[in-house]
């Protein structure tokens, strides 16, 4: 008995859009990658089995990889990892019905693309740094120095409470401050949520590619302010997943 078989969509891009050669889509192995087009707009899509779990990384490396080199070259409206459809009148339905949402949505995004800039704390120099201005914590860590833990439990957990405490009101503070220096130099900028405990900063910026250099040597400059206390990561060009979907357009 054959399988059942589906469409993984995986973003919307306009209608002249021609997918590489050797673009490869999720599932083991990899499908096919291929357009459905309505007027304006397509739909980047592959075949899976409808009864294949689709979950592992090398799925959502595989969906990202597709969108991202597509954002490179074209604009794109991300759609929700794992979204599957019957088959292409299904496809062809959705582009049809919210056609006129997406064209706007992707006329505004040409040109553009997401950057996200990630710093993590260096753990040795930010406790040292809180120690240094919390007299309460330096009292804490002098008293468990040298200690067996089961002796200085409560003393650790507050040292502890003090330590997370503080790195809240610090990434705060920087997230406001990465905000306030990239903010001019992007469409659109917004703070994720930290992925660590230790996490400096955590942000997103829709940027303009005549604003590139610029915006990307803002963060460079920013990062060198903070050497040896945060390890900063600059991610893109990449799909605008933070700034708009088509799971957004068509409510």
């Amino acid at each position: 008995m054959a399988k059942e078989r589906g469409l993984f969509i995986y973003g919307i891009v306009p209608s002249d859009v021609e997918p590489t050669p050797d673009a490869s889509g999720v599932g083991d192995p990899p499908g096919e990658v291929t357009v459905v087009r309505q007027g304006r707009v397509a739909a980047l899509v592959s075949e899976v089995s409808l009864e294949a779990a689709l979950g592992r990384p090398a799925d959502l490396t595989a969906y990202e990889e597709l969108l991202d080199g597509t954002a490179a070259v074209a604009p794109v409206l991300p759609v929700r990892f794992g979204t599957v459809v019957t088959g292409p009148d299904a496809v062809a339905d959705l582009l049809d019905a919210h056609g006129d949402r997406f064209a706007e949505a992707l006329d505004e995004l040409e040109g553009r693309f997401e950057y996200i800039v990630h710093g993590r704390y260096e753990e040795s120099a930010l406790v040292q740094g809180v120690l240094e201005d919390n007299p309460a914590a330096a009292d804490l860590a002098d008293q468990v120095r040298g200690r067996p833990e089961e002796e200085t439990r409560e003393q650790r957990i507050r040292l502890g409470e003090i330590i997370s405490q503080a790195v809240e009101l610090r990434r705060e503070a920087e997230n406001r401050e990465l905000l306030d220096l990239l903010g001019p130099l992007a469409v659109s900028g917004l703070a994720r949520p930290p992925s660590n405990e230790l996490d400096a900063v955590h942000a997103a910026f829709l940027v303009d590619e005549d604003s590139e250099d610029e915006f990307v040597d803002a963060v460079e400059e920013f990062a060198e302010q903070r050497r040896g206390l945060v390890r900063m990561r600059l991610r893109g060009p990449l799909a605008p997943y933070d700034f708009v979907s088509a799971h957004q357009l068509a409510g």
